[in-house]
């Protein structure tokens, strides 16, 4: 089986706010091994990760639904809130969403995953209010 890895950084937002208009001015060059998803804390990334939607990529991969429906019925989750799942998971490029004919076939993008700390840290804005997945 293709594994991808999907590089995850943690950082505050007003960080991120920082290191998105370096990168506009040209003052930074993200390198090409920086993570391109970034969470704003460990907690807002495991809303994401969780154990549950950990299980469901896990059952997305090994029985290869062709439909949300034929997911629904081999994990028991009601087809909205497997919906909103998946599309939280295919903004962060976990998941694809391949149309055929009237389905929508979900598909596992990444299979691992690393996460970093400590771009731009700043310790003061440890606090932040999470701004992912809402």
């Amino acid at each position: 089986m293709n594994q991808k890895v999907l590089h995850i950084g943690i950082i505050s937002y007003e960080d991120y706010k920082k290191r998105s208009l370096a990168i506009a001015r040209g003052e930074y060059r993200p390198q090409p091994d920086e993570p391109k998803i970034w969470f704003e804390s460990l907690q807002s990334m495991a809303q994401i990760l969780s154990n549950e939607n950990q299980l469901l990529l896990k059952t997305i991969m090994e029985r290869k639904p062709e439909s949300l429906k034929e997911l629904e019925a081999a994990t028991g989750r009601s087809s909205s809130n497997l919906s909103r799942t998946l599309k939280t998971m295919a903004r962060f490029g976990i998941v694809k969403m391949e149309k055929l004919q009237r389905n929508i076939k979900p598909v596992v993008e990444a299979t691992n995953f690393t996460v970093q700390f400590g771009l731009y840290a700043n310790r003061d804005s440890e606090e932040g209010v999470d701004t992912v997945g809402n």
